[in-house]
């Protein structure tokens, strides 16, 4: 079985060891994704187990196409009653680059008549739309002469791990904060700061990570709506992971936010992982704390302009945060997530690395600052 695992523009490469990690197998990591080869096994596990994908792809078909009937052809010859019953909703998703056919709403259409007109014949039956909760959904995926077809195995995006009770503010999605932590080279047994915190998801994220929690455990997935669903094998998958589960127990995690509703949106999270004790949470002026051990990681995804606040406010913010993290912070490594170069600019922290992202449609950089004396520019 082939699979696709689409991710965060930037996070391919830890997305590739993860997977690797995962299956066992060499993968092939490209813009957005990762292409990966497995069993039934390999889905369930990956689908359990990767924190950074977004999503599960099953590729059924590839194939060059020159209209819009030769798309209808090469979907209507699959064997769709094999996989699901027309009693399941469907949606149809597809993306596009250098497609030089006009109207992906039409081909969209063209993609779902051929499935149900399939099903008609087999089945005399045909599944229902649904565009908000379907139960299958289906992807496709067009380039300037190639049509791929996928069956989505992971149902919500994986980001959606099941916990999370309220968003907050512009929050971080949850495979983005994970491959973040990655970036940043942090284990469990090294103290980690989010100053600004939330809803709290890079806290829910390492404590997951330091207790060896499965970020899939938590929820259902696509692939246990289809007929090769092997609820035996699942099981056993399951079951394994979560014996290697440790028990909650206090880590030396921590977050601070100003705003008390904001760490009263962490809290709630927190208490339905279960995670609660393992975290320490304060209200507290990220300008105003001390470092809460004598070294660690500092990571956060602070205001910048188009998440919240007038960019003037926080061209005064961010020098007060630079001067901050270099009096307070000492021997400390600190990540910082921006989308505005020019308001990262004024930090005026020396920057070791500049890594490119993307937190939805927004090209951010997350900033890494080794905090010595003399960091701070003149």
């Amino acid at each position: 079985m082939q699979f696709f695992a689409p991710c965060p523009q930037g996070l391919e490469q830890v997305l590739s060891k993860e997977l690797e990690a995962i299956t066992n197998k060499a993968v092939q990591p490209i813009k957005a994704g990762v292409h990966f080869q497995g069993d039934l096994q390999t889905c369930y596990r990956v689908n359990l187990m990767s924190r950074i994908a977004s999503r599960i792809l099953w590729q059924l078909d590839s194939a060059d196409y020159r209209n819009e009937q030769d798309i209808y052809n090469t979907t209507l010859a699959l064997p769709w009653h094999e996989w699901f019953s027309p009693k399941l909703t469907i949606r149809i998703n597809l993306a596009a680059i250098k497609c030089p056919l006009r109207s992906l709403d039409f081909i969209t259409l063209k993609i779902k008549d051929a499935v149900c007109d399939k099903f008609r014949k087999t089945t005399g039956k045909r599944p229902s739309i649904d565009t908000k909760q379907p139960d299958i959904r289906i992807h496709g995926f067009l380039n300037a002469n190639k049509f791929t077809l996928y069956l989505d195995t992971s149902g919500d995006a994986l980001f959606k791990r099941g916990y999370r009770k309220i968003a907050g503010e512009a929050p971080i999605r949850e495979n983005l904060a994970a491959g973040i932590l990655h970036l940043t080279n942090w284990q469990p047994e090294t103290p980690l700061l989010d100053p600004m915190c939330g809803s709290g998801t890079f806290l829910l994220e390492a404590a997951q990570i330091a207790l060896n929690i499965a970020p899939g455990s938590q929820r259902h997935f696509g692939f246990e709506q289809l007929k090769t669903f092997d609820s035996d094998l699942w099981h056993r998958i399951k079951t394994q992971a979560l014996t290697k589960q440790q028990p909650a127990s206090q880590l030396s995690i921590y977050g601070s936010d100003l705003y008390g509703y904001s760490l009263a949106h962490a809290r709630t999270n927190l208490e339905a992982a279960g995670l609660i004790e393992a975290v320490h949470l304060k209200q507290a002026n990220i300008l105003e704390i001390s470092a809460p051990e004598s070294s660690g990681i500092l990571v956060t995804n602070p205001p910048y302009g188009i998440r919240i606040g007038e960019s003037n406010t926080l061209n005064t913010f961010y020098p007060e945060l630079g001067n901050t993290l270099k009096n307070r912070f000492s021997n400390w490594t600190a990540f910082i997530l921006s989308a505005d170069p020019a308001l990262s600019k004024t930090i005026r922290l020396r920057t070791s690395r500049r890594i490119p992202l993307f937190n939805g449609a927004l090209d951010c950089r997350l900033l890494e600052y080794k905090l010595v004396t003399g960091s701070i520019k003149n």
